[in-house]
């Protein structure tokens, strides 16, 4: 007959075994749990909502956030003050989300149209990889300044729930207009001419 001192390191393995057991099956759950929500998310690892319809989103007339950006192509900063005397639009947007890339050849084909008018567009992407950016920048040819966005707080400071999305500012820079979803670009085109007419 085994003594009690003889028993306790077989039962003390044993332990061990149910509770290295016990603690691993959630940290495979959650792994599972969090490759499942990316997989959900297609790609998005904001959780952003994707407009895939336009809107338009009433806002109460504000000076735009301040922001500083460099352009991923090595350009000139932009920021509020390199912007004043413009009609901008501040287009947010990630090379993961459908209806960005749908509305791309569109946006660069009217900036190509205002070039002599002052206006300005700049893109910002968010919750981003630069290659990835780089690569959509470069298969839609899109030569106005685009920055990475990479935390998001320029997007938190404008209040972005969702991509893509445009903030219109008027030459003294204040936000006038915010559209949600993909942009046509007769659409852009009509704001565009509004804004400069009314400046």
């Amino acid at each position: 007959m085994k003594s009690v001192e003889q028993a306790r390191p077989v039962f003390s393995a044993k332990r061990r075994w149910l509770l290295f057991i016990g603690s691993i099956v959630p940290v495979v759950a959650l792994i599972a749990l969090l490759a499942w929500s990316a997989v959900r998310a297609a790609g998005n690892p904001g959780g952003l909502i994707v407009n895939s319809t336009l809107g338009q989103v009433d806002v109460a007339l504000r000076q735009a956030p301040a922001f500083s950006l460099t352009p991923l192509d090595g350009g000139l900063v932009v920021d509020n003050d390199a912007l004043q005397g413009k009609v901008v639009m501040v287009d947010f947007w990630s090379s993961w989300c459908p209806p960005c890339r749908a509305e791309a050849a569109g946006l660069m084909r009217v900036y190509d149209e205002y070039a002599d008018a002052p206006v300005e567009f700049v893109g910002v992407a968010i919750w981003d990889a630069s290659g990835d950016v780089l690569r959509h920048i470069s298969r839609f040819q899109v030569t106005y300044p685009n920055a990475l966005d990479d935390r998001g707080r320029m997007a938190v400071d404008f209040g972005v729930r969702g991509l893509p999305a445009k903030f219109f500012l008027d030459p003294e820079g204040n936000v006038v207009r915010k559209y949600t979803g993909p942009m046509a670009p007769e659409l852009l085109r009509s704001v565009l001419d509004e804004l400069l007419a009314s400046s």
